[in-house]
C-alpha cells in the first residue's frame, strides 16, 4: 500500500500538472514577489476609492482607459461563452445509449440545463429504466477535470438493477457554463449539489437518493452530506478514491496559495505535464480519457488549487462530525488521492452504517479499472444492503 509520504499531490490528474508549479514556487523570488503583491492587494481598496476621487474631477483623463478596459473584459467573456456553448454541443452530441443483446433499449436518457444557486447554467444528464419500480436513485458527481458523460456504463449497470441515475457537471466542466477547467469555488459546486438533489427529490417522492462522488467530486459530496438538510434527503454517500488529504508540497505554497488564489485567480502555470499520471492500468481507459475533448487537460488554475487544497483541510479537521452513511472505496497504488486518508476517515467517522474496500493494486479512477464490472456490482450491492438495513428498521417499528 502507497503511504502518505508517496503521494503526489491534488486530484484526478491534476496532480502532476501542479508540480511544476510548486517547483516554481520554492524559489526566494516568487515568494518576494509574493509578498510585495500580498502590500499591493492589502493597498488596493485605498487605491480604488483615490481613484473615484480622481475620476470625480478629472473623468476625461481617466476615462480614457475605460473603453480599452471594458472592451478586453468583453473580448475575453465572448471567448468564454463561445467555448461553452462548443463544449455543450459536445456534451449534447454524446452518445448515452446502449442496447441489450436482443437489440432492444430498456431504457430512457436525457440531457438538460440546471441552473445552480448562483444561476449559472449546469449542464445534466439521466437514465432511467424503462419499465419497473425503482430501487433508489444514483446521484453522479465526477472528479476534477472530467465530465458527466464518462460515466454512462457504469449507469448501464445500475439500470439494470433498477436503479435511476442523475449525474451534473460542475461549472467549468463539461457543458456547464464558465471557463474550462477553472472552478471559482467549491463551495459553489457543494451547494449546487445540495440545489440538485433537492430538484431530483421533488421529481421523484419517494424514491430514496444516494449521492456518489469520485476524487475532488467525492470531497464534494462528503461536505455536502456534512449539512444536516441534505444529510436528510439521502440513505448514503458513495465515494471512490475521495481527496481527503491533499496537502501542498512546501510550507510556503500553503501560505501563499490563497494570495495567488485571490491576485491571479484563472492563471495557468505552463509547461506542465498535461498528460498526468496514470490512473488506470487499462491502456484503452487512458487514451480516451485523455483524448476526449470535454476533459480538461492543460495547466491547473491557480484558484481550483487552492480550493482543492481548502475543500481537504476542512475535511480532515471534520472527519468525527460525519454522521451519513456511507461506503468509501479506494485503490491501494493510488498515486492521486491518500488510499491511507480513505482508511483514516472510516476509522474516525461518526456515522454507524459504513464501510471501505480498499483494491489491491488498483489506481485512481476505479470505474475505469480493467475490473470496473467487480467494482460497480460492489457499489450496487452496498446500496442494496443499505435499503434493506432500513426496510428492516421500518418493519421493526411497526
Amino acid at each position: 500500500m502507497s503511504t502518505a509520504g508517496e503521494m503526489e499531490p491534488l486530484t484526478s490528474g491534476a496532480s502532476n500538472r501542479i508540480i511544476p508549479i510548486l517547483k516554481t514556487l520554492r524559489t526566494p523570488l516568487i515568494f518576494i514577489q509574493s509578498v510585495i503583491l500580498y502590500i499591493l492587494i492589502l493597498l488596493f481598496p485605498r487605491r480604488r476609492q483615490f481613484r473615484t476621487d480622481v475620476t470625480a474631477v478629472d473623468g476625461a483623463a481617466s476615462g480614457s482607459q475605460s473603453p480599452a478596459k471594458t472592451a478586453r473584459r468583453k473580448s475575453l467573456w465572448r471567448l468564454e461563452e463561445e467555448d461553452t456553448l462548443r463544449r455543450r454541443s459536445l456534451a449534447e452530441g454524446l452518445n448515452m445509449g446502449f442496447e441489450t443483446e436482443d437489440g432492444e433499449i430498456q431504457y430512457r436518457w436525457n440531457t438538460s440545463l440546471f441552473f445552480g444557486v448562483r444561476r449559472n447554467a449546469l449542464f445534466s444528464r439521466s437514465w432511467l429504466p424503462a419499465t419497473g419500480e425503482l430501487k433508489g436513485i444514483l446521484i453522479i458527481i465526477h472528479g476534477l477535470n472530467e465530465h458527466s458523460g464518462r460515466y454512462a456504463q457504469f449507469a448501464k449497470q445500475l439500470i439494470s438493477c433498477n436503479f435511476g441515475v442523475y449525474a451534473m457537471d460542475w461549472i467549468g466542466h463539461g457543458g456547464s457554463d464558465g471557463l474550462h477547467g477553472y472552478v471559482p469555488s467549491l463551495d459553489h459546486v457543494v451547494a449546487d449539489t445540495g440545489a440538485f438533489l433537492e430538484k431530483i427529490k421533488s421529481e421523484n417522492p419517494g424514491v430514496p437518493c444516494f449521492l456518489f462522488g469520485h476524487s475532488t467530486g467525492g470531497a464534494v459530496v462528503l461536505k455536502a452530506a456534512s449539512h444536516p438538510r441534505i444529510e436528510g434527503m439521502l440513505e448514503g454517500v458513495v465515494l471512490t478514491s475521495p481527496a481527503l488529504r491533499v496537502k501542498p508540497a512546501h510550507p510556503i505554497v500553503g501560505a501563499i496559495a490563497p494570495l495567488f488564489s485571490l491576485v491571479a485567480p484563472k492563471l495557468q502555470f505552463k509547461g506542465a505535464n498535461k498528460k498526468g499520471i496514470p490512473v488506470s492500468r487499462d491502456p484503452a481507459a487512458l487514451l480516451a480519457k485523455y483524448s476526449d475533448p470535454l476533459v480538461y487537460t492543460g495547466p491547473i488554475r491557480a484558484r481550483t488549487g487552492h480550493e482543492i487544497l481548502r475543500i481537504s483541510s476542512y475535511l480532515m479537521r471534520n472527519f468525527k462530525s460525519v454522521t451519513v452513511p456511507f461506503f468509501v472505496l479506494h485503490g491501494t497504488a493510488d498515486k492521486v488521492t491518500d488510499p491511507l486518508a480513505s482508511q483514516d476517515f472510516y476509522n474516525e467517522a461518526s456515522s454507524t452504517f459504513k464501510d471501505i474496500k480498499l483494491y489491491e493494486g488498483f489506481l485512481h479512477d476505479l470505474l475505469f479499472e480493467p475490473e470496473r464490472e467487480e467494482i460497480g456490482q460492489d457499489i450496487i450491492n452496498w446500496m442494496e444492503k443499505r435499503l434493506g438495513t432500513i426496510a428492516e428498521n421500518i418493519d421493526y417499528i411497526w
